[in-house]
């Protein structure tokens, strides 16, 4: 599966570059008897549903001219925004996140828990510092950067 998200980076990242878009993330999987390959791309004020179309015809051109098929199995092919919350995988990604409410899922707990939300507060290469609320009282925790499993934006309610 890894040499489907390989080849499909290199043939759709000219595609993007031409129009000033970034590749968020792709990802392959399989979803009850379907497979999906999905490309998940943006640009600096968001992208629209005809600019996914039209990436995803080209991308769909390119993956046909491929020989071999670098996709054996019959799959569904996806191009869309990854909305807004946005996973956080690249350094660029995390920086642009800096003041923003992030959601961040960790391999083993810190602190009595895996999971958390807040303000990102500061961002290093280590680690990152987090705001935010346990019950009524406003804490702040150092995240190590290698600790996290993911992280994504997150909506705050």
């Amino acid at each position: 599966m890894s040499t489907v998200v390989e080849t499909v980076t290199e043939l759709v990242t000219p595609i993007l570059e031409a129009g000033n878009f970034e590749l968020v993330d792709i990802e392959f999987v399989k979803e009850g008897k379907n497979w999906y390959l999905r490309v998940f791309v943006d640009k600096e004020n968001g992208i629209n549903i005809e600019e996914c179309a039209l990436i995803s015809d080209k991308l769909s051109e390119k993956l046909d001219e491929c020989d071999p098929d670098p996709i054996e199995q019959a799959y569904y092919l996806e191009v869309s925004s990854p909305g807004a919350e946005r996973p956080l995988k690249k350094e660029s990604d995390y920086e642009r996140a800096l003041n923003k409410y992030i959601h961040v899922s960790l391999y083993q707990q810190l602190a009595g828990s895996k999971v958390f939300e807040g303000t990102m507060v500061e961002l290093s290469k280590s680690h990152l510092k987090l705001e935010y609320m346990d019950k009524t009282r406003r804490k702040e925790i150092e995240i190590p950067r290698d600790k996290i499993a993911k992280a994504r934006l997150a909506i705050k309610f």
